[in-house]
């Protein structure tokens, strides 16, 4: 046997070791049916103006990107997309939402949406820090 050390993954690499996963996962796991979320607003011509982009599984809603543009932002758009997030996710049957964002980006606005500090990673990626929330829905 030998271990092969790489700093680029190549797409064939990373298929086999997902697919070894998700085999053993999926023969454990009792939910095998994440469903993808996307909230989206677009301008007239369907540009992309912000959007959340997620899935559902089980119990849960995993927030994985949330992002408005920059001279939109302070306008609630974030926050309406959030919320109807988490509408659709209890419409799915979900409990809780969990997600992370980084220091620099929106620690504050999730506090002020009832979101709970769970962890944090100092020094991250070098000093900032990256918190991990969680929310009852």
């Amino acid at each position: 046997m030998n271990f092969e050390i790489t700093d680029e993954i190549k797409e064939q690499d990373k298929e086999e070791i997902i697919k070894g996963l998700l085999e053993y996962n999926l023969a454990r796991i009792e939910d095998k049916n994440p469903k993808d979320l996307g909230i989206y607003l677009q301008d007239g011509i369907g540009k992309k103006l912000a959007g959340l982009i997620g899935h559902t599984h089980g119990n849960w809603l995993f927030v994985k990107f949330l992002w408005v543009r920059e001279e939109l932002r302070g306008q609630n758009i974030g926050s309406q997309i959030l919320m109807q997030a988490e509408k659709t996710a209890k419409e799915r049957g979900c409990k809780y939402v969990f997600l992370d964002t980084f220091s620099f980006q929106a620690p504050i606005f999730y506090k002020k949406h009832g979101y709970k500090e769970v962890f944090a990673l100092e020094e991250y990626p070098l000093t900032g820090k990256r918190y991990y929330f969680t929310k009852t829905i």
